[in-house]
């Protein structure tokens, strides 16, 4: 390097800086995957208790849940092993947002709850990943059920966004939120770990969207999901067969 000793001091200096940077994370990212390997011990065990039940239709349910839950371990440890080059994912929303309502549909069942799905036609992509996204809809999901009654009625809404991208929005006829700012990592108003909102936040920040928590037009909690544009192919899985459900729970 050429130039004045103290600027090739202080170059050498950011250079052993940023490759101790490049160190530390590297090491975060194998320390969430060791962790998160960890689960599948506990997992396995799982799985062989679910395979003793003696209820069938029980057995399935357990083994589709642990299954699910594998998936995300897997997901996490990939992601974590990933090297980081840039390229960002994308998806079809209108898919994976149907695919996360289906899974949600049978516990809106259970607990006599009216659900209404309303997709745009797809395909509609965005720039995040499938994973993400479905992170994304389970959090917003998994809020409703967790913090309202049995029986409060819910919402999920899939629209195109001006200029691209998509508006997720789920809504509820509850108590709503309050006025504690639950995307403030930690912040929870029902016993949880307050993480929840945030995550969903920050992907959708990393796509060039946001979000918004107010007041559904019943009072309760609305959320709403901007999902920024993607360019490129987006990811595909299965197809799902119809844009607009409305399901008597």
């Amino acid at each position: 390097m050429a130039g004045p000793p103290e600027v090739r001091r202080a170059g050498a200096g950011l250079n052993r800086l940023a490759v101790r940077i490049g160190e530390l994370l590297a090491h975060e990212r194998e320390t969430v995957a060791d962790l998160s390997h960890r689960l599948r011990t506990p997992l396995t065990a799982l799985r062989i208790d679910a395979e003793s039940l003696r209820d069938g239709a029980e057995m399935e349910r357990l083994l589709a849940d642990v299954s699910a839950v594998e998936r995300t371990v897997s997901g996490i440890i990939r992601e974590a092993r990933r090297p980081s080059d840039g390229a960002r994912a994308s998806c079809d929303a209108a898919e994976v947002v149907a695919e996360c309502a289906a899974f949600w549909w049978p516990l809106a069942e259970d607990q006599d709850r009216w659900m209404t799905v309303d997709l745009a036609p797809g395909p509609v992509p965005v720039q995040v990943s499938r994973d993400d996204l479905a992170t994304c809809t389970d959090i917003l999901l998994e809020n409703v059920f967790a913090h309202t009654p049995d029986g409060v009625a819910l919402a999920v809404r899939l629209s195109p966004r001006a200029g691209g991208g998509a508006w997720l929005v789920v809504t509820d006829d509850g108590p709503g939120f309050g006025d504690a700012n639950l995307t403030q990592r930690g912040v929870s108003r029902g016993g949880s770990t307050g993480l929840g909102l945030d995550i969903a936040r920050r992907i959708a920040e990393t796509s060039g969207g946001t979000l918004v928590i107010g007041r559904s037009a019943a009072g309760g909690g609305a959320v709403k999901l901007g999902l920024g544009s993607s360019a490129g192919p987006p990811e595909t899985g299965r197809r799902h067969g119809r844009n607009r459900l409305r399901l008597r729970a």
